[in-house]
């Protein structure tokens, strides 16, 4: 014990040192000269690279001194995140390159399609870093690196500019960048301190990996709903680079990890030449490492199957995507299994890897540009022998659901047209200026493909990510692939914003449907100007128009607005929302009358969400994320730590979403019964089902399996067995009773499902109970154990009862799944405006 106390205090003594003399000759090559016109970090920020956590404000500070100082570099801002912060791209190359760097781009993207020469052509690389905020040994890193970029004299470093294009993001998550660095400035002391346990390296809920609205931007390559990933997206397919590099942090004890990871766990859409290259380049990165005696790995832990992820995305794209994966001093230094590990340490194994791949893709230029040139190539030689033709999707009655996956096939510089005329296709209806065709024969048709497919076989069963994102299930939309491209109508080359629209005036009633996706946000404008409105438990047609469940009337008489008010209000709505509103004469229909019993009178409604420590910031950013930037709706976020001082009787709804641990304690429990108890409706997901059950608010059967016993396993093969039992992300088929008021606003009577647990219920034994209920073959896309599925099979993931004067609801699975999943979203606005009348 004593020698490991002499031994861990002389090291620290070593490292207080280092850290007092830390200069930038710690990361840079020192066989190279340097311009002493260009602007060292420490001129700007005012410390040494790797001394403090750069904050996002002095980063961009110093990015931009670089580009005024430099003829190299050219900056751009391409947009603004949540919090108003630049998101920034650095155009690196030779200063001859510069003054024509347009006519490069177009060049390099003309390569894509033809069979030129591209001997003579740069190469394009796109590195960035910190996508997760308190991963930042990659954004620190970045400051050593583009001073190098710009700063490098000699004859090899111009050669390499000269035939190269170094797309650089500094920063991928400005936002959480600068959450996390405020964190570890604040916690640092001046005597350093290793010791884990230290408060520097235990950051407070949500912690700085996340953006404004803590999503995992690392997730949303593909889906593309956040501010960072639309300038990103737009920047990769402006240029379609060669090389991606995504530079991450993963726990202390961890070394060094660069790709190709797992080689049974790629994506089968990815060719295999692509895991060659980057395997090749993976000598560069070893060479490198080799040479500063750092310790790495490869090919274990990380996959390549999700499509969504920044080092995926790029290999259904011609490119190669890298990820690399630092071990984390999650602070200024601290104790791992590897000894001290220092901050100043992880960022130069960040610079090292950024400078090996551009050395990387210098040496492997030519083979490069021909593999991404092959890579479309081929595309169109599958897509011209594919039997599929093109993909119809749409949603008769919500145009605005069909629209935003438009909306992201444009973001992917995907092609798609209008549907020429209605059509019915395998007893599905599409209609013109509600649907849209993707014709396959087209460039990005990997892309596509990966987009649109259902997969439900796997070569393995385990999973980094989600196994299954099908789109139009995400958006539950219908949607056919056909042989032929006759339903083709002219190209959408601009998508234009949807509008709604009013039909007549009324000194009786206006009425709309509640199918469209933006319907609860115009209800809510609703409810906010005072207005009374009324939901329609049953369907009934008047003056020749049918409606359906859930329909919404706005009575003219007794309103606060006279009848020219109310139509001008009305008109209004309709067109922000994208809802046919008709005006209706007559409270005489057939089936319920307006003035029935049958239609419930809305409540405006004031929503809490639980936040903090015990929950899943994920889950409880999405739906803030839901109502705050879809629908327009306030919603109050209440903190575990002070909860239990919150008078709730303000609330009409409270949502809890997946929970750990003690997150509420017995006294915060006992409010919330007394809360459901007078009337409030309470709503959970996921795990808080379990809390629900034990707290005894709601009594929930749990549906399990038989006990899995392992068999001819050997131990090094124990955490594969069990990974395989993880359901990970994959897409379900439910059965919906469309009289139900969870239901309204579905015209189907299926609805995809989005599942990442393995909480399984058992359905009521009175069928009215089980509005949401798994099909007996509920598999459409992903992976999930057979143990898991037989279980899965006809289970509910959905339930709600009375308690006293309130109501409980609980999904077993999230509704608002990375701000994308759209099919669904409703199914939580139905909880919070009809959950009285359940």
């Amino acid at each position: 014990m004593k020698k490991r106390f002499f031994l861990l205090a002389f090291l620290m003594f070593q490292f207080i040192q280092a850290q007092e003399k830390l200069d930038l000759n710690y990361y840079l090559p020192q066989n190279v000269t340097y311009n002493p016109n260009i602007p060292k970090p420490i001129d700007v920020i005012g410390h040494e690279v790797g001394e403090w956590h750069v904050s996002h404000d002095k980063l961009q500070f110093y990015m931009k001194a670089l580009a005024k100082a430099s003829d190299r570099i050219s900056i751009e801002n391409r947009g603004e995140t949540y919090e108003g912060r630049p998101i920034l791209l650095l155009t690196i190359t030779s200063a001859k390159n510069q003054t024509n760097i347009e006519s490069i781009r177009q060049t390099h993207i003309a390569n894509t399609s033809t069979n030129v020469d591209t001997s003579n052509q740069p190469i394009v690389v796109y590195q960035g870093f910190s996508i997760h905020g308190n991963e930042p040994s990659g954004a620190n890193a970045g400051l050593a690196y583009a001073y190098y970029l710009a700063a490098a004299q000699g004859a090899e470093i111009e050669k390499m500019l000269n035939n190269m294009v170094i797309l650089m993001d500094p920063a991928f998550n400005p936002d959480g960048i600068q959450r996390f660095a405020h964190w570890a400035n604040s916690n640092k002391s001046k005597n350093l301190n290793p010791d884990g346990n230290d408060r520097e390296y235990h950051e407070t809920w949500p912690n700085g990996r996340t953006n404004h609205y803590w999503f995992d931007m690392n997730r949303d390559w593909l889906p593309v709903q956040l501010p960072e990933s639309k300038a990103r997206i737009n920047t990769f397919h402006k240029w379609l680079p060669n090389i991606l590099t995504d530079h991450h942090e993963m726990g202390t004890n961890s070394t060094f990890f660069f790709q190709p990871g797992e080689p049974t766990r790629v994506h089968p859409l990815t060719p295999s030449v692509n895991q060659e290259l980057t395997a090749e380049i993976g000598t560069y990165h070893a060479k490198a490492f080799d040479k500063i005696g750092s310790l790495y790995y490869s090919e274990e832990n990380y996959d390549d199957y999700y499509y969504g992820k920044g080092s995926t995305f790029p290999d259904v794209n011609g490119s190669i995507g890298i990820l690399f994966e630092q071990g984390s001093s999650r602070g200024h230094v601290q104790e791992s299994e590897n000894g001290i590990l220092t901050f100043p340490f992880t960022v130069r194994n960040q610079f090292t890897a950024a400078l090996s791949t551009i050395e990387a893709a210098y040496n492997m230029r030519s083979k490069i540009l021909n593999y991404q040139q092959q890579f479309y190539k081929n595309a169109k030689s599958n897509a011209a022998k594919s039997k599929t033709k093109a993909i119809i999707f749409g949603d008769n009655k919500d145009a605005s659901k069909t629209w935003h996956l438009a909306e992201i096939l444009s973001r992917h510089k995907i092609k798609f047209n209008q549907l020429k005329n209605d059509v019915s296709l395998n007893g599905k209806k599409y209609k013109k200026g509600a649907s849209y065709v993707v014709p396959m024969n087209q460039k990005n048709y990997q892309l596509i493909n990966a987009m649109f497919e259902k997969r439900t076989t796997f070569t393995d069963s385990l999973f980094y990510d989600i196994s299954a994102w099908t789109f139009p299930l995400a958006f539950n939309l219908d949607y056919s692939e056909t042989t032929s491209l006759s339903n083709l109508g002219e190209e959408v080359k601009v998508l234009k914003p949807l509008t709604g629209s009013l039909t007549g005036s009324s000194n009786y009633a206006y009425l709309f449907e509640w199918n469209e996706y933006y319907s609860p946000r115009a209800l809510n404008t609703i409810l906010e100007a005072g207005l009374r409105a009324k939901v329609g438990k049953e369907p009934f047609t008047v003056e020749g128009k049918s409606y359906d469940y859930g329909t919404i009337m706005v009575p003219v008489q007794n309103q606060r607005l006279n009848k020219a008010e109310l139509q001008q209000f009305m008109l209004q709505i309709a067109e922000e929302n994208n809802l046919k509103v008709t005006a209706v004469g007559t409270g005489l229909t057939k089936g319920i009358d307006l003035g029935s019993n049958e239609f419930d009178p809305i409540k405006k409604q004031q929503v809490g969400l639980l936040v903090g420590n015990g929950v899943t910031y994920a889950d409880a950013g999405e739906i803030w994320h839901l109502f705050d930037q879809r629908y327009n709706m306030k919603i109050t976020k209440l903190d575990t730590d002070y909860f239990s001082r919150v008078d709730l009787s303000r609330y009409t709804a409270l949502i809890v979403p997946s929970i750990y641990g003690n997150a509420l304690d017995k006294n915060s429990v006992a409010k919330i019964k007394d809360w459901v108890k007078a009337g409030g409706t309470l709503i959970a997901y996921r795990n808080a089902a379990y809390w629900l059950n034990s707290n005894e608010i709601m009594k929930i059967n749990f549906k399990k399996d038989s006990a899995i016993v392992a068999k001819n396993i050997p131990f090094d093969k124990r955490r594969d067995f069990r990974g395989a039992q993880v359901t990970g992300g994959a897409i379900f088929e439910a059965k919906l009773d469309r009289s139900h008021p969870i239901n309204y606003g579905y015209k189907n009577d299926k609805l995809p499902l989005f599942r990442n647990t393995n909480i399984y219920i058992t359905p009521d034994k009175n069928s009215y109970n089980n509005p949401i209920q798994y099909t007996s073959n509920p598999l459409l896309s992903g992976y999930i154990s057979e143990e898991n599925l037989a279980v899965l099979k006809n289970s509910v993931p959905f339930k709600t009862q009375g308690y006293g004067k309130g109501q409980v609801i609980l999904f077993t699975d999230n509704t608002n799944f990375r701000a994308f999943w759209f099919g669904t979203n409703k199914l939580l606005m139905n909880a919070i405006y009809f959950g009285k009348i359940m």
